[in-house]
Formats: structure tokens, C-alpha cells, sequence
């Protein structure tokens, strides 16, 4: 049986089935292995990890944890009750107006992320000129309809990981933004710190980035010290304001105080601090990478619910679901009638009947005529979310374009 216990119970001779932390939040190879000795446990609380899953039938039990699927029906339940609540996204432009605008600005997005990269690692410095313009028109694009820009940035390539992240943070912190109807233009400077947040990492070895295997403490120091770095660079660089340099250096920090550089906790994280690790943390578990999958978005949606009992703001996680969506744009989805297709627009009276694109038969494994189904009006409904791959599907294909 898979329990939820909190990590003071760990003991050797227990087998961990989750860590239940992100990838980029501990220094193991897998978040699944079998705890051998003290060393590990105290590794383990020392990373401020506070509740994770064991597998009582690969190891000890505690008896009094509560079994996963009890977390789950809890979990399922509090998500079901912020999908009620209205989401207020006026919408400017249709859809297919701004879906064209919205692919080229997406692969200019990719493209400027990747220079500024390139731009570090050659030693100059960050032409800011080339990106304020960029995140000007990520933020009109967001406010004509943010289910155009949305999909495009969460589809990414294995290889170029790092600086389509940022552009995948960027564009959800400009929708998070949105939703708490901040001004526009302190919206701009949260996506400007959003695009830029993990520049040193440029500074970081790829043999680090990408390793497949565990971190020695050195490495993973080495990859923590990505945020100061990045403060670093960001000295001296004209336009970059407050509420910027607050994305870029709190993105990591966790309300308990368990998060870096300096395990700021409470209030001393700024609103905007905290709508960043929310959104690093999410684009970076639901991202495919060298070593590990993605998890579905609304499992990932769970997972912050989750850790929103330590790590993060309550209210800001239940505000960035209503932001994304229960099933976000670009999701690849099963409906109870075996019929698949792409989520293309969420509908703001309940975010669990959004519009999807049909395409696909799972049952009888083959393409079917496309149909823009609107869920809010027939009696089928999402069952599971799909994963690209595993159908062989191209997401760009059935994408409003």
C-alpha cells in the first residue's frame, strides 16, 4: 500500500514511492528509491521536504499514515470546488485571430530566450533592448486571449529545456498576473523576471543540468547557486526594476522557510516571489527532460494543492489553477467516450467543461473527422489527461493556428 507519511517518520529500511518534491528540489537520481540509512533521512528532512510517500509492500510501514488514495480523494475534491468558481479572462480578440500572432510570437519567444543564453556564455552582457519588446507583446498577446499564447508555451523540446522553461514561466505569470488583475505594467516587469529568472544557468555545466544520475553535493550546490548568479548578471542592466530582481531572487524561497538562496519565509517573500516558485515549480513537473517525464497538468495542479500546506501560498495556488485551468489549453485529453482531442479554450463558468478539439477514437485507435466539442453543453466529459507520445500525436497539428 502507497501511505503519506511526514518525513520525521522516515526510517531506513523504508522504501520511498514519491519524494513528492520537485525534480529540481533534491539531489537524488529518482524520486523513488529505498532508504538505506540515517545519512539519506537526514538528507531528506534537511532539504525541507515535509510529507512524502512510502510503499509499505517494498518496505517498513507506519501504521498510522493515511494511504495515498485518501490524499487523493481529498485533493480531488478541493480541486473540484475552485473549478466552480468563475474565472474571469475577458476575452479581446477571437481565438483564431490571435492564434496565428501567437505562433510567431512563440517561436520569437524561444528564439531571443536562446540568444540571451548564448549571449552569457560568451561573456557579454544582456541586451535588454531585445527583450522588453518581447515581453510587450506576450502581455498584449495574454490580454487578447490567453488560450492562443498558453499551449504553444507549454510545448517544449527535451534539448532546449532551459530557455524554453523561461519563456513557458514567463507566459504563465503574465496569465497568473492577469487573474489577480494587477496593473499591466507591473505585470510586464513579473514576465520580464519570469523570461529571465534562470539566466545563470548559463554559468552552470551542462554535464550538471542535464545529469542523469544523482547530484554529489557539490553539483547540486553548483545548480543552486543559479539564482545569484543570475542577480549578478542582472546588475547594472538599465530597466531592470524591483519587482523584476524579486522574480529572479526569490523564485526558489518556500513560505515554511525550507527554500534558497536564503530560506526566506512568511511575508519576507514578496507576492511576486511567491507567483514565481509556484510557476517554476509547475512548468518544471509538467516538462519532460533529460532525466525524468512530465507528470499530467492536473496531477501537477494536485501536487501544488498539496504542497501549498507548507511551500506555498493557499490562495496564490487556488488563483494560478483558476489562471491555467483544471485541464489547460494544450492539453491533450480522454473523454468518457474514448474520444480524444486537444483542449482549445477554457470555459470560465467551469473550468472542469472546457472546448476541445476531437480528433482521435482511443478505442478503435484511429483519427476521426475533427469536431470543436464545448463541453459545458453535452453530456460527455474529460476522463484522463493523454501524453503526446504515448499516441504518436503531434500537438502543433490540432492547435487553433
Amino acid at each position: 500500500m502507497i501511505k503519506q507519511i511526514r518525513s520525521e517518520q522516515l526510517k531506513p529500511g523504508m522504501y520511498i514511492h514519491d519524494l513528492n518534491c520537485g525534480w529540481l528540489d533534491h539531489p537524488f537520481v529518482s524520486n523513488t528509491f529505498a532508504v538505506r540509512d540515517q545519512a539519506t533521512v537526514d538528507k531528506i528532512i534537511s532539504l525541507g521536504i515535509r510529507e512524502l510517500y512510502i510503499d509499505t509492500l517494498k518496505g517498513a510501514d507506519v501504521w498510522e499514515a493515511r494511504p495515498q488514495s485518501e490524499v487523493n480523494a481529498e485533493l480531488e475534491k478541493r480541486l473540484q470546488e475552485i473549478a466552480q468558481k468563475r474565472a474571469e479572462k475577458p476575452v479581446v480578440t477571437e481565438l483564431k485571430d490571435e492564434a496565428a500572432r501567437a505562433r510567431r510570437l512563440h517561436i520569437e519567444a524561444n528564439k531571443t530566450a536562446r540568444l540571451v543564453l548564448d549571449d552569457i556564455r560568451l561573456g557579454q552582457k544582456i541586451q535588454i533592448d531585445r527583450v522588453e519588446p518581447l515581453v510587450d507583446n506576450m502581455v498584449e498577446s495574454l490580454f487578447r486571449h490567453q488560450d492562443a499564447l498558453l499551449p504553444m508555451a507549454r510545448l517544449k523540446n527535451i534539448d532546449d529545456y532551459t530557455f524554453e522553461h523561461s519563456v513557458g514561466v514567463a507566459a504563465l505569470l503574465i496569465a497568473f498576473g492577469r487573474t489577480l488583475k494587477l496593473p499591466k505594467e507591473t505585470i510586464r516587469e513579473i514576465a520580464l523576471g519570469g523570461l529571465l529568472h534562470d539566466i545563470g544557468k548559463a554559468h552552470v555545466p551542462e554535464a550538471i543540468l542535464n545529469k542523469p544520475g544523482k547530484l554529489t553535493d557539490d553539483e547540486f550546490a553548483k545548480m543552486k547557486s543559479h539564482v545569484n548568479a543570475s542577480l549578478h548578471l542582472l546588475h547594472g542592466v538599465p530597466g531592470i526594476g524591483t519587482v523584476t530582481r524579486q522574480v529572479v531572487a526569490e523564485h526558489h524561497e518556500r513560505i515554511d522557510g525550507s527554500g534558497y538562496p536564503n530560506r526566506l519565509s512568511g511575508k519576507e517573500i514578496s507576492q511576486y516571489g511567491q507567483m514565481a516558485a509556484i510557476v517554476d515549480v509547475y512548468d518544471a513537473i509538467t516538462s519532460d527532460k533529460v532525466y525524468c517525464r512530465g507528470m499530467p497538468p492536473t496531477q501537477a495542479l494536485k501536487k501544488l494543492l498539496e504542497w501549498s500546506k507548507h511551500h506555498f501560498d493557499p490562495q496564490l495556488v487556488q488563483t494560478f489553477i483558476r489562471a491555467s485551468g483544471i485541464y489547460p489549453t494544450g492539453t491533450l485529453v480522454r473523454l468518457e467516450s474514448n474520444r480524444m482531442g486537444v483542449v482549445v479554450e477554457q470555459n470560465e463558468n467551469n473550468l472542469l467543461e472546457p472546448v476541445v478539439r476531437i480528433f482521435y477514437h482511443a478505442g478503435k485507435q484511429h483519427y476521426i473527422p475533427p469536431e470543436l466539442v464545448d463541453l459545458s453543453k453535452v453530456q460527455d466529459r474529460v476522463a484522463s489527461c493523454e501524453n503526446y507520445d504515448k499516441w504518436k500525436i503531434d500537438p502543433y497539428q490540432w492547435l487553433p493556428s
